[in-house]
């Protein structure tokens, strides 16, 4: 099955999406009629330039406003599609597609279209092409696939097929089901794109808001296993209509298309068996079973001081690196790596962004096929010199720079820590009761969500919570978090649009670092805070306020709350359980971590306490507009 993508889904000027485009792995594209007339070429130029690119032209779209209109309107109408045709054969195009009318002297009647149709079919068989018809969801009389369908089967001529639509189908609500009942061979093309649940107007909805698939709310699964029934095997195309994809990366934009579009197959085929059409195998969702290791690179002054804030936390030095400048803290099941060589990647990290999380390794059941689907997907692989009596530990570029390593008990991998590293410290020290990793907080500017948010559900088995606004004293942050089925990896992903937010200033010192929190867990909050108390921790203070509004909120009993506000404790609730988290005062840029305790199946994050906690970081960071270095 090729794969393709329209023009109008990628910003820049058409030969930079062209290049996009090729670099990101598609076979095709469906040339867009604007990108078509802003460029300078002729249409053989034009045409000969997506060839040397390695691309094919799979489809020339949009021709608008064709069927049932009366004379003279009719004969207009025929006489732009000989002009069009004409103008596709230079170009090499082999199809047009012909979105029903929205025209205000159209005319209903599925015959009177049908008739329209087949005359249209004879002229474009003349010159060897073929015209496919879409129903668009605000079509004036032709808005339903089915009503298409009929439109086309009664035109009954084979340069006639049907173009589909996910978008078009699902945000009418058209169950896709009733797909399979068309015969696949007169499905001549189909164009998928995602979308979030708005109620809009469709025309609106459509023009603005359309992203890849697994970016939004559509089941666009159900509607290509729908397709994939019927033995449809032409091109499957993204045509996605964006304001945020507008100014966006072309190279990355097209990545991410290509990424989305390889997932999805890969899911038909493994949730529609039998189906006709040849796709691309590729090991399935990968499981995370844990997070292995943190690491941060640091020096001087600022690895000093993480140090002391990871000792007083209650961890322990418990490893040397055999030669390098890297050592091992753990408590629990939790591995902090702290890294302070002079040379390689963490180095560069430490040049570029100041302390900070370089590197984060996953737990999974294979790490072959782990790296196999993620390059399948679009990842960057990432290695750099292995020393002597070091582990190849395959890895992938992720976000803001830092790297992800993948490690498994199965290869040896997991043999690292005796491999690499030399015991040291106290292997029996109480430590404060920190369990594991609950969670990791990447911030990122809110154009990228979409695109992380994509890069994770598709690799890995996660799925994404519904975004949710954090307040800011100084704007808005965007937040959604993203997690394994079974908490093994917890993600919230935090878009900022200022810098003004303590977000987006953490963005600005740090020079696009994304990890700005690591939260532990603990099974008893109360515990663990006196632990931290005596051990010098410094906890981020809040105000009396907040806990006189806790009380009036929660009804809570009062000497909980004192407890609480003795370890400056912050507390949620909802239908599932209870939340309880404590902060360390930010450092280093806005780096800081959190501690939390979740009780009787509670799955959010604390957000209602979010406002508070950055208004207390705030009265404790830089002032507005001072840089840190």
């Amino acid at each position: 099955m090729k794969t393709g993508i329209a023009t109008v889904s990628v910003s820049g000027n058409l030969r930079e999406k062209l290049e996009a485009i090729a670099a990101a792995g598609f076979d095709g594209i469906e040339i867009f009629e604007q990108d078509f007339i802003a460029d300078a070429g002729s249409p053989r130029e034009i045409g000969d330039l997506v060839r040397d690119h390695g691309l094919e032209i799979l489809l020339f779209q949009p021709f608008r406003d064709f069927e049932g209109l009366p004379e003279p309107l009719r004969a207009r109408a025929f006489d732009r599609a000989r002009h069009k045709f004409d103008l596709m054969v230079e170009l090499g195009a082999p199809m047009v597609l012909v979105c029903s009318s929205v025209h205000p002297e159209a005319q209903g009647g599925i015959d009177r279209a049908a008739e329209d149709f087949r005359q249209l079919g004879q002229i474009a068989a003349e010159r060897g092409l073929k015209v496919g018809f879409e129903a668009l969801a605000w079509g004036r009389h032709v808005n339903d696939h089915r009503d298409a369908w009929e439109i086309v089967r009664r035109a009954d001529h084979t340069a006639v097929g049907l173009i589909l639509d996910s978008f078009h189908t699902l945000a009418r609500k058209i169950d896709p089901d009733t797909i399979r009942r068309i015969p696949g061979d007169r499905i001549f093309f189909v164009q998928l794109a995602d979308a979030p649940l708005i109620e809009m107007d469709l025309l609106y909805w459509s023009r603005h808001f359309r992203n890849m698939p697994g970016e939004g709310d559509l089941d666009v699964t159900a509607f290509m296993r729908a397709v994939a029934a019927t033995g449809y095997g032409g091109p499957a195309s993204l045509e996605i209509f964006n304001d945020q994809f507008r100014g966006g990366s072309p190279k990355g934009l097209a990545r991410d298309g290509h990424r989305a579009l390889t997932a999805l197959l890969d899911d038909v085929r493994r949730q529609e068996p039998g189906i006709a059409a040849e796709l691309p195998g590729i090991p399935g969702r990968i499981a995370i079973e844990g997070v292995e290791f943190i690491e941060f690179a640091a020096d001087g002054e600022e690895l000093d001081l993480l140090t002391a804030t990871l000792r007083s936390l209650g961890f322990i030095r418990a490893g040397a690196h055999i030669s390098k400048a890297v050592e091992l803290w753990t408590q629990g099941d939790i591995r902090i790596v702290l890294n302070a060589e002079n040379e390689g990647f963490a180095r560069t990290f430490w040049h570029v962004h100041g302390m900070g999380v370089c590197d984060r390794g996953l737990r999974v059941g294979d790490v072959a096929d782990t790296v196999r689907r993620s390059v399948a997907l679009g990842a960057d692989p990432f290695s750099q010199p292995v020393g002597p009596g070091e582990l190849d530990i395959p890895a992938i570029r992720g976000v803001g720079g830092g790297v992800i390593h993948f490690i498994d008990s199965t290869s040896g991998l997991s043999d690292v820590w005796d491999v690499e590293f030399r015991p040291v410290g106290d292997m029996a020290a109480a430590g404060a009761g920190l369990t594991r990793i609950d969670h990791i907080a990447e911030t990122m500017s809110y154009d990228e969500m979409l695109s992380w948010s994509l890069f994770y559900t598709s690799i890995f088995e996660m799925k994404k919570a519904p975004m949710v606004d954090v307040i800011d004293p100084d704007g808005l942050v965007h937040s959604q978090a993203v997690q394994a089925p079974d908490g093994a990896l917890r993600l919230t992903l935090n878009g900022a649009e200022s810098h003004r937010t303590l977000a987006g200033q953490f963005l600005s010192e740090s020079f696009g670092s994304t990890v700005q929190h690591i939260a532990f867990a603990t099974d008893d909050i109360f515990r663990t805070a006196e632990a931290l108390q005596r051990g010098g921790f410094a906890v981020l203070p809040m105000p009396k306020n907040y806990y006189d509004d806790l009380r009036a909120r929660f009804g809570l009993p009062r000497d909980q709350i004192e407890r609480m506000r003795r370890f400056d404790i912050l507390y949620d609730e909802d239908a599932s359980g209870r939340y309880f988290q404590l902060y360390s005062r930010p450092f280093t840029g806005g780096f800081f971590f959190e501690v939390v305790a979740r009780e009787d199946g509670y799955q959010g994050y604390g957000a209602p306490n979010a406002p508070f906690r950055i208004a207390a970081q705030k009265r404790i960071v830089s002032q507005k507009g001072v840089p840190r270095r």
